[in-house]
């Protein structure tokens, strides 16, 4: 059975909660719940060996993993290395979906086999995967304006409610065009 692989990065703990580098996990839990009877996909578990919170699900005749790294950001690729290795994934089959500041809050870009464009989380999975012919989809997250907020703080910043409201409706988009792909 062909193995799809969909995952949302982001920061553990309940400090990086609503977060704008958290918009990965936002993504995975709206992507869960919107398709969990659809899919069947199983409660949200702890994998300690894939460093990873998992979800398993089925679609189409192939297995659909939802994972979230328990990793920090920067070292996304261990946990998303190590579940390729173990559910023997093709890289065509991964999608790994991320906050990107270089786009407008509200937009997002689907791409394949792109740079990390100075991600740290993708730059990581690029480095252990050995590649970067993988889907990636970003969701864009600035929205600074004229203040001039350095680029860490902001990522690292919680999203204000009116930035919630735009990112709660982008994600039923995001959410139908990565069902497609699936």
């Amino acid at each position: 059975m062909k193995t799809i692989l969909i995952v949302g990065l982001g920061n553990p703990g309940k400090e990086h909660e609503k977060t704008r580098h958290n918009a990965g996990f936002m993504f995975a839990d709206y992507f869960f719940e919107k398709f969990r009877d659809d899919f069947g996909f199983s409660g949200w578990k702890l994998d300690k060996k894939l460093k990873s919170e998992i979800s398993v699900g089925k679609c189409c005749g192939k297995k659909i993993i939802l994972l979230k790294p328990q990793t920090f950001m920067n070292l996304s690729g261990v946990a998303v290395a190590a579940a390729v290795k173990y559910y023997k994934a093709k890289l065509e089959d991964l999608d790994v979906v991320h906050d990107d500041i270089d786009l407008a809050l509200g937009k997002y870009k689907i791409s394949v086999d792109s740079s990390s464009a100075g991600h740290n989380g993708a730059q990581n999975i690029i480095d252990l995967l050995g590649t970067k012919n993988f889907t990636r989809l970003r969701i864009g997250v600035e929205n600074r304006g004229d203040k001039n907020i350095a680029t860490e703080k902001y990522v690292l910043g919680k999203f204000t409610i009116a930035e919630m409201k735009v990112i709660s409706k982008i994600l039923p988009s995001i959410s139908n065009d990565l069902a497609k792909i699936i």
